[in-house]
């Protein structure tokens, strides 16, 4: 699994004209699930993700996690952070993981991240969405599964 986090001041989703989901301080976090993807990676990944000390202290310092400032998590499918873009001009997303293992991972690590007591808002999975945020820093951070695990 691959999700691309962004710290925010403030963040939301529109699906098919309505919101769906919000949040203030804390991250929107993009979520794509690949091939051979697991629920272990999903609760992995959430686990570090709620755990990364990119809130800075008093001291100014990128000291504080998401629990540690009680921020909250937009989180957002996106099939494209699996884009391979080496050859031609269209990306492929043939290592993406098909729609219904897709959606199951994206709710797992969407779920696991609440369970840390985090609140959690969600797109909606598949739809057509447009996303609002403010970065704030800005501060965007990438994890992957696989390199979290070792195999990359």
């Amino acid at each position: 699994m691959r999700v691309l986090i962004q710290r925010v001041t403030e963040a939301r989703v529109v699906a098919e004209g309505k919101e769906t989901g919000k949040t203030g301080q804390g991250f929107l976090i993009l979520v794509g699930a690949g091939k051979g993807d697991t629920q272990a990676d999903a609760r992995r990944l959430a686990e570090k993700t709620v755990n990364l000390r990119v809130f800075e202290d008093a001291a100014g310092k990128m000291n504080l996690s998401l629990l540690d400032v009680g921020g909250g998590a937009l989180v957002v499918s996106q099939f494209t952070l699996y884009a391979d873009c080496r050859k031609g001009r269209r990306p492929s997303f043939t290592e993406a993981a098909p729609p219904e293992e897709g959606e199951r991972l994206y709710l797992e690590y969407a779920k696991a991240i609440e369970e840390y007591g985090v609140r959690v808002a969600t797109g909606v999975f598949g739809a057509h969405m447009q996303v609002e945020l403010v970065n704030d820093g800005p501060v965007t951070i990438w994890l992957d599964s696989q390199e979290l695990a070792g195999s990359r």
